[in-house]
């Protein structure tokens, strides 16, 4: 019983020190980059881009298809009218019948002396006609079976045609539309890159201006309650003094009021300081009831390194991707010029296959499949096309030429932007340096106010300008340090050089 309930203590100890979690800029810059959904977008657009690399890649390689159908008609193609198959259908009986007549006139012209001759050897007229009448007959039969199989054989049978057909082609030249449109796909490859690093910068740069901007409220925040703390000092002490009779009630009364403002400064800067570590939060991916404490927070000076201001815009050019971009956007439309420019030159690609039908006429019309291997050649020349190619190139140079404006008014614009983030860079430290002294300053006619108001020589009034004063000093001092810190992070920005 006294171990559970210890466990039970200690878990309720040790909940919300597991609650309150602790952050540096570099681990929010790394939940930021893995939680936001924009950079998750654009990785999978560069896994698009390499997928559409290596489809055209495949534009070099030779295409195998296979082609097959059924087509039935009601009629089937003849070779032979149907005079000619009732020609050759009969042509044993129109054989016979004409040999027989051819027969009976022979027979009609022999001599009567050799029939004489014939009879006596039992061989009649009639007799001979009826067995020359016989063998016409069969061959009549023979004639006409011939003649049928003939006709049988020249039957197409095409009401029922099965084909198919493996075809291979390989480019040879086309224009040059297959080298451009492979070096579109690497344009778009190194595009999505940079539009990934884009990205990735600008969530770098969202994630510094409010991790810093938590730092800010968060000192102001301290700079708040101890403001507060000084003025409800003062109050107790005008309190007293006004029971003892040696000051105002309306000193009393001005001094209450100066706590008023400064318990409405707290509650504002504790508002503001809820609302960006939510902010804050969503940009790391985290819930945003979530607790969190900064490791600057508690920091008594922020750390300000002097960044080298010194702009080389070559260098410049280089590594801000959105210039990067414009430029892959100025390439890819020359390219989109070379394939327009294909449509005026020759084609040639190299044919081969293997086809098959039922029926074929390879060895006549047969009733089953046969196929024949073919290779060939495929030449494409275009003759006229009354200059919409012409047309369609002046376009595509016309958008080149605005492509390349584009890229060189973004120069000017970044330049400026390098220019002016590196002026604000310098002016900040100085600003901060003058913040400086102003604080000392500050701190100094506070000590003395409050020790003469003590000596009975300095009014309340005085102490509050001097309060009032040292709170504006240490603001300034806390702005003028995030000051330097972001605009170190914009000039990073400017110059692509934010990591």
């Amino acid at each position: 019983m006294n171990k559970t309930l210890f466990f039970s203590l200690f878990a309720c100890l040790t909940t919300p020190a597991l609650a309150q979690q602790t952050l540096t800029l570099d681990s929010c810059r790394a939940m930021a980059l893995r939680n936001n959904k924009q950079l998750s977008v654009s990785r999978v657009k560069q896994e698009v881009a390499a997928n559409l690399r290596k489809s055209a890649r495949t534009k070099y390689l030779p295409h195998v298809s296979a082609l097959g159908g059924y087509e039935w008609t009601s009629k089937e193609m003849s070779l032979l009218n149907d005079e000619q198959k009732n020609a050759l259908s009969n042509i044993g009986t129109t054989f016979a019948t004409s040999a027989s007549e051819k027969a009976e006139q022979v027979i009609g012209k022999i001599p009567q002396g050799i029939w004489e001759i014939l009879e006596m050897k039992g061989i009649t007229p009639e007799g001979l006609q009826q067995q020359l009448n016989s063998v016409m007959g069969s061959m009549g039969a023979l004639g006409n079976g011939a003649g049928q199989r003939v006709v049988d054989a020249f039957r197409t049978d095409t009401r029922n045609v099965f084909a198919g057909a493996i075809m291979v082609t390989q480019p040879v030249f086309m224009g040059g539309a297959i080298i451009a449109m492979n070096k579109m796909a690497d344009i778009g490859v190194e595009l999505a890159a940079n539009s990934t690093e884009a990205k990735r910068q600008l969530t770098l740069y969202q994630i510094d201006q409010a991790y810093w901007q938590v730092v800010s409220l968060k000192h102001k925040q301290k700079l708040a309650q101890g403001y507060l703390d000084l003025v409800r000092k003062l109050d107790e002490d005008v309190q007293k003094m006004i029971r003892e009779g040696v000051a105002t009630r309306s000193e009393g009364l001005s001094v209450s009021v100066k706590v008023n403002e400064a318990e409405m400064t707290l509650m504002k800067v504790d508002d503001g300081l809820t609302l960006s570590k939510m902010l804050l939060c969503q940009l790391c991916g985290m819930p945003m009831s979530n607790q969190v404490t900064l490791a600057d927070e508690d920091a008594d000076d922020l750390s300000t390194s002097n960044l080298t201001t010194k702009v080389d815009m070559d260098q410049v050019a280089v590594m801000r991707p959105e210039l990067r971009q414009l430029q892959n956007m100025v390439d890819m439309s020359r390219q989109f010029t070379n394939i327009l420019k294909a449509g005026n030159l020759p084609m040639v690609a190299l044919t081969g296959g293997y086809a098959v039908s039922n029926p074929n006429v390879f060895n006549g019309f047969e009733r089953k499949f046969a196929g024949v291997w073919n290779v060939g050649v495929l030449v494409r020349v275009p003759i006229w096309n009354w200059g919409d190619v012409a047309y369609k190139v002046r376009a595509s140079k016309g958008a080149t030429a605005i492509a390349n404006l584009e890229l060189a008014e973004a120069r000017e614009k970044i330049e400026l932007q390098v220019n002016q983030s590196s002026f604000h860079v310098n002016e900040a430290f100085k600003r901060l340096e003058m913040a400086k002294k102003n604080t000392e300053k500050a701190d100094e006619n506070l000590r003395t106010a409050n020790l003469g108001f003590h000596e009975g020589v300095i009014s309340s009034t005085t102490v509050m300008e001097a309060q009032t004063a040292w709170l504006q000093a240490q603001s300034q001092k806390i702005d003028a340090e995030i000051d330097v810190k972001l605009s170190q992070v914009n000039l990073q920005k400017a110059m692509g050089t934010l990591q």
